[in-house]
């Protein structure tokens, strides 16, 4: 994704043409008021961003997909009584969610509260782990952070991620999604590529009250465009689903999976969860290979996690444990 970002006109018609329908030039020029060479010009680089447009002389402007746009009073009422959870915000564009909710949580630490989240429509410079990027284009994906706050250290927080990988999956079960796995430590994928990634960062220290953001990126469809800048299989909810969710909904969905997983984990850390995510690991009792952080590769057979999240591997030397900083999974 490229870091430029869109100017605020570039937005404005990019709303205004969210439904999908041929909108002419003048009409939109009218309600911007603004020339219709302005809304050319402002419209001429959004394949920048994945967006395909349709210039038809006489017609005016499509956008090739309705962009499903995100709205936070949507999502809070498809939320329901969950919704006093959440305080909800969502952005047209930004670098990072994880790296701007973090930024607020410690300017703020106090105000910043527990249930925050922040969606972004573009992200410019989104992240993965091990400082991978994260590719997406405007309306294709899901991404977005919540803030959480533990009243424990950062010590009593191992696991996390892969506690949030399940609280993934039973948000997309609910959905209709099929075939939806986990890959140790943080990837949500499915035989035919990834599907998603998390990434945690916290804030604290290993004793006292800490707060912890966490990133989802979700893939709801893939253009031919994006796959070529991704350079690993993918696939995409419509690949899943009989009927692809709307992105409120979407989100909706994977807020309340989440707080219950936290919820879950605060009173019984990841012992609680592990079963479950040991059902959705897709190289469970599988032949995999590790490639640790100093080069070295280790062979053997998946055999779960440990009540921590480590991952456990019978190797030719006995079972062996791995943290998820020291390594990579390739099958």
């Amino acid at each position: 994704m490229t870091t430029e970002t869109v100017n605020a006109r570039t937005w404005q018609l990019l709303n205004l043409l969210a439904d999908g329908e041929f909108h002419s030039g003048q009409i939109l020029a009218n309600q911007l008021d603004v020339s219709r060479a302005s809304v050319f010009n402002a419209l001429a680089g959004v394949a920048d961003y994945g967006v395909l447009l349709q210039r038809i002389r006489g017609r005016g402007y499509r956008l090739a997909r309705p962009w499903q746009r995100l709205e936070p009073a949507e999502v809070t009422r498809w939320l329901g009584e969950d919704a006093e959870l959440f305080d909800i915000e969502i952005l047209p564009q930004a670098p990072s969610s994880n790296t701007l909710l973090l930024q607020r949580a410690r300017l703020d630490v106090a105000g910043t509260k527990s249930g925050s989240v922040l969606a972004v429509e573009l992200q410019t410079a989104g992240r993965g782990r091990m400082g991978r990027t994260w590719h997406s284009s405007l309306g294709t994906a899901l991404t977005f952070s919540l803030l959480w706050r533990f009243d424990c250290g950062l010590n009593a927080l191992s696991g996390l991620s892969l506690a949030i990988g399940v609280a993934i999956v039973r948000a997309l079960d609910k959905l209709g999604a099929q075939g939806v796995k986990l890959k140790w430590p943080n990837d949500i994928l499915t035989t035919q590529g990834k599907l998603g990634g998390v990434l945690i960062e916290a804030q604290g220290d290993m004793l006292s009250p800490c707060a912890v953001v966490i990133g989802i990126g979700l893939n709801c469809t893939l253009p031919a465009s994006l796959v070529p800048r991704i350079g690993q299989p993918a696939c995409a909810l419509d690949e899943l689903c009989t009927a692809l969710p709307m992105r409120n909904q979407l989100l909706a969905v994977l807020l309340q999976e989440l707080a219950h997983v936290l919820q879950q984990f605060t009173q019984g850390g990841f012992a609680a969860l592990r079963e479950e995510w040991e059902r959705y690991h897709l190289h469970q009792n599988r032949p995999i290979q590790l490639q640790l952080a100093d080069g070295q590769t280790v062979s053997g057979i998946a055999r779960g996690v440990s009540a921590s999240g480590e991952l456990c591997l019978e190797t030719a030397q006995g079972l062996q444990r791995f943290n998820s900083g020291e390594v990579g999974v390739r099958q």
